[in-house]
């Protein structure tokens, strides 16, 4: 009788070569710093909310995010229609209507290697697709590897890193992206939130934490469903990690960031969204989406 581990290599379509890995393992940066990330919000269509959770979680966020090479973290989030409904502001540039996109996912991927982890992703998507393991019925809402650029802590030293940030059970997330109209005021912008206007929001606040990333353009061999990221050089962002449930302090500390952005005259707040995190291996919330 063959082992399981046999009749998998065979069903694979040949052999692995299991060496190079040690060859690859012994080259190139494997620090614990989140330099990169994949942050992608997916609208599942209407009757398919059930099977598009159970796909997802099952099979996509394991064979085609957490199992491939230098991601080494990940979490799932979930917008119930009342928390759809605080999305701000409308029009979005982001979201058509603001209240697409009831799934989010982020990943962290290791610092130095995003060309590494792009090559692979490519690969096992255009595999997924081809083994007929990708669910269609879904709409990539705003899908895009990115740069980390800075992180700001309520805290200081004290409290999790953001390398912990999508293994800590923070209660909730907000995901916010500000366009800007050129490079040059997007390095201004990125100061100011650093340097004033996060460390005072955050001062006294529910989040821990504030990630900020800028997009990088998507492969031109990438999946034909996932639209080629916009703003990869005026777009900046945003995740906040929070120690509440967002429904709980919307109104006193996580509204009005659009026209604080505004009022700095470095860009404009295009999407301000709160999401709790799923719970794996239920269905939960699932009925409460629309």
């Amino acid at each position: 009788m063959r082992s399981d581990s046999s009749d998998s290599r065979e069903a694979a379509g040949g052999e692995a070569h299991p060496d190079r890995y040690a060859e690859l393992a012994a080259i190139g940066p494997y620090g614990t710093r989140p330099g990169h990330a994949l942050i992608t919000m997916v609208e599942p269509h209407p009757g398919h909310e059930y099977a598009y959770n159970r796909w997802y979680e099952d099979d996509h966020y394991i064979a085609g995010a957490m199992a491939m090479p230098w991601i080494f973290a990940g979490r799932r989030w979930v917008a119930t229609r009342d928390l759809q409904l605080l999305r701000y502001p409308e029009p979005s540039a982001v979201a058509r209507p603001v209240t697409a996109g009831c799934y989010l996912s982020v990943y962290w991927i290791t610092e130095g290697r995003y060309a590494e982890h792009m090559r692979w992703t490519v690969a096992i998507n255009k595999r997924l697709n081809r083994d007929g393991r990708v669910h269609r019925e879904r709409t990539h809402v705003f899908t895009a590897f990115q740069d980390h650029a800075l992180t700001v802590y309520r805290d200081g030293a004290a409290g999790p890193r953001d390398h912990h940030a999508l293994d800590h059970p923070y209660a909730g997330l907000v995901l916010e992206v500000i366009d800007t109209e050129d490079p040059g005021q997007r390095a201004e912008l990125l100061d100011w939130l650093g340097s004033r206007h996060l460390p005072r929001r955050l001062t006294g606040s529910p989040a821990a934490m504030v990630t900020v990333f800028r997009p990088t353009p998507l492969p031109g061999d990438r999946m034909t469903y996932v639209r080629q990221v916009e703003g990869v050089d005026t777009r900046l962002t945003l995740l906040w990690f929070l120690e509440r449930d967002p429904r709980e302090c919307w109104e006193s500390c996580l509204t009005g960031l659009d026209t604080e952005v505004a009022e700095s005259g470095l860009g404009r707040v295009e999407f301000v969204a709160p999401f709790i995190p799923t719970i794996p291996g239920t269905d939960q919330f699932v009925d409460r989406l629309r």
